[in-house]
């Protein structure tokens, strides 16, 4: 796969990056290079324009509030056309923690509402108590291209709960842990190719089956299509963030 290459888009790499999302990134370009596949990575900060067409995968992290705040009224003015333009296409969008919230309609933070980008129908409010959804977590997927049911594990840390609109689908059914809201059962999102989650700590090195889903999806592949590779200290990992969270 020498003539392919994956081409990433990190949106705020600067300051929105507080749960080991470097990792993330880190971890898709070693699984590119230990294939043969080229790996090509852009940051896009505040001000930057976007190329809806430019990219196969657009990636968002997790930021302390006010950053995230300032991040947030930027992707509304300067990204959200863009992005919408690359979901439509077929481009990946993933946004972890911070990144799911900005996905939505909308983040309550008390008095003050922050903008999302509209590309899934979820709205996230703040607990009026000021609580946070902390600990090790466990969610149960199904994804297109996979034989069956797979497993999710990581770390959440939310003051947020997000509540998905009724046509939505969330990416997981709750094993362990709390989930979007800590009472649905229900993590994350996923609407075609557009995907959020609260998992983090980093998500894909403790999971490099969904690091293998998402680079073949933003190729345009299927999972199986990737050469396979000696995971054992991969799966030693995912075992590992399983058992934190109590499977």
């Amino acid at each position: 796969m020498a003539d392919r290459t994956l081409r990433v888009c990190a949106l705020y790499p600067d300051l929105m990056n507080i749960y080991a999302d470097r990792g993330n990134m880190l971890m898709l370009e070693r699984r590119c290079g230990w294939r043969g596949i080229g790996f090509e990575l852009t940051a896009a900060s505040l001000g930057d324009a976007v190329d809806p067409g430019a990219h196969d995968l657009f990636y968002l992290g997790g930021g302390q509030d006010r950053d995230q705040q300032l991040c947030a009224q930027d992707l509304y003015d300067t990204k959200r056309d863009a992005l919408h333009a690359a979901a439509a296409r077929g481009a990946v969008v993933l946004g972890i923690c911070g990144g799911i919230q900005l996905l939505g309609d909308h983040y309550e933070l008390g008095d003050e509402t922050v903008p999302g980008i509209g590309l899934v129908d979820l709205v996230t409010k703040r607990a009026i108590d000021g609580s946070r959804l902390i600990g090790n977590v466990a969610i149960e997927v199904e994804l297109e291209g996979l034989d069956g049911p797979r497993v999710l594990a990581g770390f959440e840390n939310h003051g947020g709960r997000t509540m998905l609109g009724a046509g939505e689908r969330p990416l997981g059914k709750v094993l362990k842990g709390h989930g979007n809201d800590g009472r649905s059962g229900f993590e994350g999102v996923i609407k075609g190719n557009v995907i959020g989650t609260y998992l983090h700590g980093p998500l894909l090195p403790k999971n490099a089956w969904f690091a293998d889903w998402l680079l073949a999806t933003s190729l345009g592949l299927a999972p199986g299509d990737l050469a396979p590779l000696d995971d054992a200290l991969e799966d030693a990992a995912h075992a590992s963030a399983r058992r934190a969270a109590g499977l």
